[in-house]
């Protein structure tokens, strides 16, 4: 099917609309007086219909002039989003990258930065993945991901600070333990534990184990939000990173004063797996991610 107009006449129009006069919009576009008025009095031959009426030294688009340039200026934007594209393209900007998070990250601190990015970088697709204990390590050592967060740097691979999460002692104010004051470790031997497994794919019996784990009886989930369930449900203690008990901020949920164990400090940080082969798109995220950590943690750019 062969088109009547072009894309060209529809961004006249949009900008005799947007400049409100003829001579404005010539002057933006770089373009004599007389060539716009030609070009709109051959779109309007084209369409059989008036799109723009002279009042005084303003130009006014027609009701039905108004009616098609709102359908127009999508039009408009996607073929500038076609062009962007290619630019980024012709650049050799990812079409798709892998960000891996360490299930402990609070995911705000990835989230805010990622809208930014996404916002600038309309080829680029993100994959976000979830890694815990062995499987945080298994993503850079395999170059699996792009961008990393992790928790100790892994070996041979640089990372930079990205931010220190608190781990507490959780249980529901209806459990047992939530009854007991200055509880020792001794008292929680005998309650159910809740852990979280190595999402580590291969070598089982390299699985890794993080913190006391002494309870009798375990309930073992796949990440902090079937934990979180757990505990409200009554199941038992749980550590959990202090950010995700602040943003649920339930009063069913209480933190345990256990002595000797009151919290610890696990250190993120983020980490490019592939190295010198990192793509464009990736690097201009990773330094989104760092810039807002660096801030974050107060440390001068």
């Amino acid at each position: 099917m062969r088109l009547k107009t072009t894309l060209d006449q529809w961004l006249t129009l949009h900008e005799i609309n947007r400049a409100g006069s003829i001579q404005a919009a010539a002057t933006q576009l770089n373009k004599s007086h007389t060539t716009l008025i030609y070009a709109i009095k051959k779109l309007e031959e084209q369409l059989g219909i008036s799109l723009v009426h002279v009042k005084g030294r303003r130009a006014v688009l027609t009701d039905d002039g108004q009616s098609l340039l709102r359908r127009a200026t999508s039009m408009l934007e996607q073929a500038r989003e076609l062009e962007l594209i290619s630019t980024q393209l012709s650049m050799g900007i990812e079409s798709e990258i892998t960000v891996s998070i360490d299930h402990l990250c609070c995911r705000e601190w990835l989230y805010e930065p990622l809208a930014a990015f996404l916002a600038e970088n309309k080829n680029t697709s993100v994959q976000v993945v979830e890694t815990s204990l062995s499987s945080t390590t298994d993503a850079v050592l395999s170059e699996q991901s792009d961008v990393a967060i992790v928790t100790l740097p892994v070996t041979n691979h640089p990372a930079d600070a990205f931010g220190v999460v608190t781990m507490v002692p959780v249980v529901a104010k209806s459990h047992p333990l939530a009854l007991k004051s200055n509880l020792c470790l001794g008292d929680m031997t005998t309650e159910t534990q809740i852990v979280i497994r190595d999402l580590g794919a291969h070598q089982t019996q390299n699985k890794q184990n993080v913190g006391w784990l002494k309870s009798q009886q375990r309930i073992t989930v796949d990440n902090f939000d079937h934990a979180w369930r757990a505990v409200a449900n009554g199941l038992g203690f749980c550590r959990l990173p202090e950010h995700m008990v602040d943003e649920m901020n339930c009063d069913d949920i209480v933190q345990l004063s256990v002595e000797g164990a009151q919290r610890y400090h696990v250190p993120l940080h983020i980490a490019l797996p592939k190295g010198a082969k990192t793509g464009p798109a990736a690097h201009d995220l990773y330094e989104l991610l760092l810039a807002k950590a660096n801030t974050r943690l107060g440390y001068c750019q």
